[in-house]
């Protein structure tokens, strides 16, 4: 193990203990802080005094819960899309998807496509735009069926992929766009509701949206969007009909905690832009707007912080080789006066280096 690793005995909130000193914690992917947030616990306390603590079953058995399908109802309305299908994980969402069009079409990959996606096809190396001008290239060229694979937003580099170029893809030929929007549902777009009403494109154009549920959402399962048709499809999936469903406990404090979404994203969002407001004048500080993760180059940042209490996310990527990333993650949970101690530390270091 990394001696630079911390070992925790407990799920972090706006802060954490360690060996008795309190530092303020700016890691995590759980935006919307649901992972501590005590209403959302009594639902789910609700919820596994009904359900239980888990369902192995298959959602194809003849014993079925209802919960799944108004969950799914739900998902799909608040994504804005015609329909939705949950999984067990984000990882099995996006390998359903992949064995799904395996051997019905050519699989080109963006860069920075999550390995829940990948599947024999073109790799691209470079950068989101270049990758966008040569798949109209090619997709203007070539014939037969694409499936196309792209993140929504890269977590790890924050930098949010804009998808207006759907509207240039050929009308001629089949296209799947399948984009993993693990790192925006619940907190990119109106509300959080994610990437799908920005996707627009040819009547020939399938749209499919992936998503992991366990990042703002605070649930331990997977997400579909797409036509009721490609739902239809992947529920008939050995892949799907194989597989245990999400938690149906989860699924239920899910429900009930739409008012409870609703109010952390509004702080999240509060959040962003008053350390925005105080740190704004620093180039070497990168976000995408009303986004909680900061990516920075400044890698001695991270042990300043550590100094100052402030724990914030670095590790090497994408080998253990490779220069550590470095990022402050925001999150729902914190209060004004932590997004204050952390921007006053982080101008403290500005000055000095």
């Amino acid at each position: 193990m990394n001696k630079q690793n911390l070992v925790l005995e407990a799920m972090p909130g706006r802060s954490i203990d360690i060996n008795g000193r309190q530092f303020l914690y700016f890691s995590g992917t759980s935006y919307l802080g649901m992972a501590r947030n005590e209403s959302f616990q009594e639902l789910l306390r609700e919820g596994l005094a009904r359900y239980g603590a888990n369902y192995g079953g298959s959602r194809l058995g003849n014993i079925r819960f209802a919960v799944f399908e108004e969950a799914e109802a739900w998902l799909a309305a608040f994504a804005g899309a015609p329909a939705a299908l949950t999984v067990s994980s984000g990882s099995l969402a996006g390998r359903l998807l992949v064995e799904h069009l395996r051997a019905k079409a050519s699989f080109h990959f963006a860069p920075g496509t999550h390995p829940a996606l990948w599947g024999e096809g073109e790799y691209y190396q470079g950068e989101f735009r270049e990758w966008v001008e040569y798949i109209l290239r090619e997709s203007a060229g070539e014939e037969g069926p694409m499936a196309l694979f792209a993140n929504s937003v890269d977590p790890l580099l924050v930098r949010k992929n804009n998808f207006d170029w759907l509207r240039r893809l050929p009308e001629n030929r089949p296209i799947t766009v399948v984009v993993d929007d693990s790192h925006g549902f619940g907190v990119c777009g109106d509300e959080g509701a994610g990437v799908w009403r920005e996707l627009a494109a040819p009547d020939n154009v399938e749209l499919v949206v992936i998503s992991s549920l366990g990042k703002a959402m605070g649930i331990p399962g997977g997400l579909i969007l797409g036509s009721t048709a490609l739902v239809g499809q992947a529920w008939h999936s050995p892949f799907f009909g194989g597989a245990s469903p999400a938690p149906p406990a989860f699924l239920y404090a899910m429900l009930k905690a739409a008012p409870l979404y609703r109010s952390a994203h509004r702080k999240l969002l509060a959040n962003i832009r008053h350390f925005e407001l105080q740190t704004g004048s620093l180039t070497w500080l990168r976000s995408i707007g009303d986004y909680p993760a900061f990516f920075t180059s400044e890698i001695p940042l991270a042990p300043w912080l550590k100094e100052k209490n402030c724990l914030i996310s670095q590790f090497a990527y994408p080998t253990p080789e490779d220069e550590p990333v470095t990022r402050i993650v925001l999150s729902a949970l914190h209060e004004e006066e932590d997004i204050d101690y952390l921007a006053g530390a982080i101008l403290a270091y500005a000055k000095e280096k």
